[in-house]
């Protein structure tokens, strides 16, 4: 009977499996990640980038995208994630690139689980804050290669979690070739280094201060961890300038207060609730934290509570790496919770003991067999024509109809667009066509932002700025006040919808 009911295991899909796949229908359906996953128009040159890599064009030093500043040196510190982006478009296209990262969401919902339960994790409870994941991750459901680190930070905490006490050399050596994958695909390699950290020290002052705690034999291990996908990380076409560049741009507050995704997320906003719920319990959670002594965990949940505040792009982080930590410190204390009236007390027990219990025979399935299965269809939805007539980027937010009307410029025209514009465009010419600004905020630096922010915002010196690059026409959103401006200047309209306003310099 073992080995019927071992093969069983196979195909019967599990709750990380199951919810995992209710994800990506709603990814696909609901979400329509065909689009969806295009409205951040960095997408444009990620592509671009990986494509001309496998061309043999070699990896990119300098910019090749843009005539303002044509030729500066560029780190392109994603380039793996783009190589592997222009492939699949190259044999998919931009549906088949919509199924990648729809797949690398369904990856991390089920990795989200898996880390849920290493942590101690309740399943009812798990259950009820999966709705909290999906709802605050999908503010950044975008084709880019910071989706490909989420799947990273969860080996990491994970591995941080089941820690063993005893250090071979094959850790350091897995260590090392994590960190340089990891530095190849995402600049968030550095984020491995810190969880390791922040285990090895909370673990270690969680036995000073109480002179009891399990973590602090395990403490050496993390340090060295860290250390070693430190030093993995080194292992780029940049080596030690990455790090350098990395550092110098996340501790550039003057350039980040300008870059949109840096800002701190509005609350206010309708449907923030569940992101507000999200929150709420991952405090509580590292309140329980506190109170069940795991200094290791709380030091994270910490850390990553206050980036989320000063940040809107970490609450992504928060919701998949807190909450599951959460789930395991708030059951603990549920478990140990005394005083309630004997109703509620009935109750917590009864709750806990079914919840247990569908834990118990959730551990008897698996059904990772149906998982190649599950992403061969996935490519092949995403390559058929059903999906291949609506993927790519949203003609309601991008000029994708003006795109005729830019082929019919003269090839060194010099077109104004917003960096909105410029990451489609990139895409739309593959690059030929030069741009004048797109979303690399590292690669233009401070000085050009504020440049362009007065430009744009037609703010005093903006006609400097104007003809300081010696604009000959300009693409810009309907409702920019640039617009008004420059037609009041006798800039002259050649197309227009109710995306984007093609104008054209007037003649001396």
């Amino acid at each position: 009977m073992a080995a019927p009911v071992r093969r069983s295991r196979l195909f019967l899909p599990d709750l990380a499996f199951s919810l995992a796949l209710v994800t990506l229908l709603y990814c696909l359906f609901v979400f329509q990640a065909g689009q969806q996953f295009f409205r951040d128009s960095d997408t444009g040159w990620h592509i671009r980038t990986g494509e001309s890599i496998l061309a043999g064009a070699g990896l990119p030093r300098s910019d090749p995208y843009s005539f303002s500043r044509a030729g500066a040196p560029w780190f392109a510190w994603e380039w793996a994630s783009d190589a592997l982006m222009g492939l699949v478009h190259r044999r998919w296209g931009p549906g088949g690139v919509a199924a990648l990262f729809a797949l690398a969401v369904t990856a991390a919902t089920w990795c989200w689980f898996r880390l849920s339960w290493a942590a101690g994790g309740d399943f009812l409870l798990a259950c009820a804050f999966a709705p909290l994941l999906i709802s605050t991750t999908t503010i950044h459901w975008h084709a880019r290669p910071h989706v490909f680190s989420w799947l990273f930070l969860f080996a990491a905490l994970i591995a941080a979690e089941k820690a063993p006490a005893r250090l071979r050399a094959w850790h350091l050596a897995a260590g090392a070739a994590f960190g340089a994958l990891w530095a190849n695909v995402h600049a968030s390699f550095f984020l491995g280094t810190v969880i390791g950290l922040c285990f090895a020290v909370g673990g270690w002052l969680g036995g000073w201060i109480w002179n009891a705690d399990h973590r602090t034999a395990r403490a050496p291990w993390l340090a060295a961890m860290s250390l070693a996908v430190a030093a993995g990380s080194l292992a780029n076409p940049y080596g030690w300038n990455l790090h350098k560049h990395i550092l110098r741009y996340l501790t550039d507050r003057e350039l980040l207060a300008r870059v949109g995704e840096f800002q701190s997320f509005n609350f206010h906003l309708e449907g923030a609730g569940q992101i507000v719920a999200m929150y709420l319990v991952c405090a509580l959670g590292a309140a329980a934290m506190l109170a069940r002594r795991r200094l290791d965990h709380f030091l994270f949940c910490l850390l990553l509570l206050a980036a989320s505040l000063r940040s809107a792009r970490n609450l992504p982080i928060l919701a998949l790496l807190a909450l599951p930590l959460a789930n395991g410190a708030l059951v603990r204390a549920l478990r140990d919770a005394e005083g309630f009236s004997p109703w509620l007390d009935r109750l917590r027990r009864r709750a806990l003991n079914y919840s247990a219990e569908l834990r118990r025979l959730d551990q008897q399935l698996s059904g990772v067999v149906w998982a190649p299965v599950v992403a061969a269809a996935v490519f092949a939805l995403g390559s058929s024509q059903i999906m291949s007539a609506k993927a790519g980027f949203p003609p309601d937010q991008f000029p994708v109809a003006a795109a005729s009307a830019v082929e019919k410029l003269p090839v060194d025209a010099r077109l104004l667009a917003p960096d909105k514009f410029g990451g489609y465009l990139i895409y739309r010419f593959e690059g030929r066509r030069k741009v004048f600004m797109d979303g690399r905020s590292d690669f233009y630096g401070v000085e050009f932002m504020k440049n362009y922010i007065r430009l744009i915002e037609v703010r005093p010196g903006w006609r400097e700025e104007l003809g300081r690059f010696q604009f000959t026409h300009a693409l810009l959103p309907v409702n920019y006040s640039l617009v008004d401006a420059l037609e009041h200047d006798g800039w002259r309209r050649v197309w227009a919808d109710r995306v984007a306003v093609l104008l054209e310099r007037p003649q001396p």
